[in-house]
């Protein structure tokens, strides 16, 4: 295999890593929850204005990485507070923040692109360079060992959630709200509590891409949802096939696939700017089949 072919796949996975830690929090929204939490195109660009200004600033890389999932989770939670206490719709509550994030996300960064190549980051630091020195690997082989360290422990930390009393909860407020009203919990602090998890990794997710892209740009969280729920959905297809995985690791694989789709359409010819067409297309072409076979499964059970 060619140097070339080799750096064009660990782009692959680093791409797929990175929107593999925002499908895991969409996965609380849309699988959970069965929201379609547009907030996420907002607090994925959010993430790369934090962390890019407070760089900038200054700021420890790893400091600011936190104050943006904190953002993020805050944004989250107001999103949760439109749907919940004022009743709005949960689609149009996320377009509301999302909208009103294009414009704070230009006020934290100042402009609609900020370069942060020349400062250090958790990828590009003394410490991480002379490490991968020692060790003798480049600086893409170690950028993907940082960034699937960090994606397996948002994995871990998702998983051991979801299985306490309170993640639990969370999983029965998208099945059954009657059920969690039964149990004298409040389903709408539940499902705030979900929105502000699903937003924290979204901003995570864009606080390490700007880091990893070295500049923040505000059109890149444009689309964000659509390639987190197509990876979503290719995940759990693949859960379906493999019980012995958990849909989380599946989450994170379909991630890859569908950065390898991406490159595989732009290598025969499509160009960048395709990009979002591409997208549309992947997502139209997942759900087409997904509906097809869930009619299938109807017609066979009598139901159609």
């Amino acid at each position: 295999m060619s140097i070339d072919m080799v750096n064009i796949l660990i782009g692959v996975l680093i791409e797929g890593l990175i929107y593999g830690i925002v499908s895991l929090g969409t996965y609380i929204s849309f699988k959970i929850l069965s929201m379609a939490d547009m907030t996420v195109d907002g607090s994925f660009p959010l993430g790369m204005a934090v962390s890019a200004i407070l760089i900038v600033k200054g700021v420890s890389p790893i400091l600011a990485i936190i104050i943006a999932v904190i953002l993020g989770a805050v944004s989250g939670f107001i999103t949760g507070i439109i749907h919940v206490k004022l009743k709005v719709r949960d689609i149009l509550a996320g377009i509301i923040v999302m909208t009103g994030l294009y414009s704070i996300n230009l006020r934290i960064a100042g402009r609609a692109n900020l370069p942060i190549y020349k400062y250090d980051n958790i990828f590009k630091n003394p410490f991480i360079i002379r490490l991968s020195n020692d060790i003798g690997i480049d600086r893409n082989w170690s950028k993907l060992i940082i960034l699937f360290i960090i994606t397996i422990v948002c994995k871990i930390i998702l998983d051991s959630y979801l299985k306490t009393k309170n993640g639990y909860l969370l999983k029965s407020v998208g099945d059954n709200e009657t059920l969690v009203t039964t149990l004298s919990r409040d389903k709408d602090k539940l499902k705030i509590l979900g929105l502000s998890i699903a937003n924290a990794f979204a901003a995570l997710a864009g606080a390490i891409n700007t880091q990893d892209k070295g500049f923040f740009e505000i059109s890149l969280g444009t689309g964000t949802l659509v390639i987190a729920i197509s990876n979503v959905i290719i995940g759990l297809k693949i859960s379906e096939k493999f019980k012995n995985l958990s849909e989380t690791t599946c989450i994170l694989i379909g991630s890859i696939i569908y950065r390898l789709c991406i490159s595989i359409a732009i290598s025969r010819g499509m160009e960048a700017v395709d990009l979002k067409l591409i997208t549309a297309v992947l997502l139209l072409i997942i759900l087409a089949l997904n509906n097809d076979k869930k009619t299938k499964k109807d017609i066979k059970k009598g139901i159609v």
